[in-house]
């Protein structure tokens, strides 16, 4: 049977399918449950919710011709209109109901850092045993921020999407002092963490006209030279091969990365709320916000064949458990083993709760409900959630509470429990 903690009860971690719960959160029971076989636990941290949930209103962003598939692609243009162009697309509506990325993980570091509040960022690095409170990132130029993300292949450097542009953070510690920008008044922009450690603004990347930046791609390469209005969520391959953007119309395309074309695929299951890859790039999976079934696309040959399949990958609990009418958020682990979703509405011992299923692709997408995440304080609600992508001792699921605890959920079986 799914594991389903009941009200007052918190999750602390899954072993092997089953998803270990206790009255309240302590660093002793995780500790006693999952800190002997990875070393060390993932303490929770407080951060400020306000402002955090995305505005009723859309966000529209300056018309242009091209849109990124980076923000660092040209690093050394910072300062180019031509860069700024590029930077900035085209007329980029984010619904209230699309999350964008709110809490994420290191690719390479056991640091995860999250949207506190409207004007913070907070950096939580589990491997600094010296500091076990958040660094916070604040300036004057981090206004509304919507959007976070590390930026690949390249040390500890943050980029922060908000209110007429982007922020770039970079770590400095003795030995790796990061450059900053001719002109950029750094005093705004620095903060001690100990250690000798700061995070420094080492660049804000501004929008032309000023505009509210909402996501942000990374990924290494060129610029897609073609027009793309009104996209909601832009998801890269693994391997770069292709690139998934869905529309807030309910509509989406699939670019192959070689030629730069595209096909289109139309949705009616309402709007899509969440998109995610496997590891290898060879299908992905879509959630809808008015059907409890998410849709798995699966290319019939390797790229850049565009040749595809839309598949319905049935998760019958959704509806039958907890009545839920709709997926609001996915987050696919990199391994592929575990998928994590929360869901609208439903009945009351379900809501709130983030649902866990076990993953096996042989070769179609195979989900089975392994069991409910319930996070702490009463009636607590999914923010934001996001799988670590290369924690190599299982899957590691960082989830932003409404009750206002980010916290984190090591997810161990099998090959990964330790003898």
């Amino acid at each position: 049977m799914p594991s389903l903690p009941q009200r007052g009860e918190v999750t602390i971690c899954e072993i092997n399918c089953d998803l270990i719960t206790a009255k309240n959160l302590s660093d002793d029971r995780a500790e006693e449950t999952y800190g002997g076989v990875l070393g060390f636990v993932f303490s929770p941290f407080p951060f400020r919710t306000d402002t955090v949930l995305p505005s009723e209103q859309e966000v529209e962003l300056e018309r242009s011709d091209t849109i990124p598939r980076s923000v660092f692609v040209a690093f050394k243009e910072i300062l180019s209109d031509s860069f700024k162009r590029i930077l900035f697309p085209s007329a980029l509506n984010l619904s209230a109901e699309v999350s964008s990325e709110r809490v994420n993980w290191h690719p390479h570091k056991h640091i995860v850092a999250c949207i506190s509040g409207s004007n913070q960022v907070l950096i939580r690095d589990y491997d600094n045993s010296e500091r076990k409170d958040p660094c916070i990132l604040t300036s004057e130029a981090q206004r509304e921020i919507k959007s976070l993300e590390w930026r690949p292949n390249s040390g500890k450097t943050l980029c922060v999407a908000c209110k007429g542009g982007i922020c770039l953070w970079s770590e400095s510690y003795p030995g790796n002092v990061p450059s900053v920008r001719s002109g950029l008044a750094s005093s705004v922009g620095t903060v001690s963490c100990g250690s000798g450690i700061r995070w420094i603004l080492v660049d804000f990347l501004r929008s032309p006209t000023g505009e509210h930046i909402s996501a942000i791609s990374c990924s290494a390469g060129t610029p897609v030279r073609r027009g793309l209005g009104a996209i909601s969520i832009l998801k890269w391959s693994p391997t770069g091969d292709y690139l998934l953007t869905t529309m807030s119309d309910g509509t989406f395309y699939l670019w192959e990365t070689n030629t730069w074309t595209s096909e289109p695929w139309s949705s009616t299951g309402g709007y899509i709320t969440g998109a995610a890859w496997d590891p290898i790039g060879r299908m992905a999976l879509l959630a809808f916000s008015e059907s409890n079934t998410l849709g798995s696309l699966h290319f019939a040959s390797r790229p850049p064949a565009l040749d595809a399949h839309l598949l319905p990958v049935e998760l019958p609990e959704i509806a039958s458990l907890t009545g839920s009418c709709g997926i609001e958020k996915i987050a696919w682990d990199a391994s592929g083993e575990r998928l994590a979703l929360s869901f609208r509405d439903g009945e009351e011992m379900y809501r709130g709760l983030i649902a866990v299923y076990d993953i096996k692709r042989t070769p179609l997408i195979s989900p089975s409900l392994v069991g409910f995440i319930r996070g702490p304080g009463e009636y607590p609600k999914p923010l934001a959630f996001s799988f670590h992508s290369k924690f190599k001792q299982g899957p590691l699921l960082s989830v932003c509470w409404s009750s206002g605890l980010c916290c984190t959920y090591p997810l161990i079986f099998g090959s990964h429990i330790l003898p």
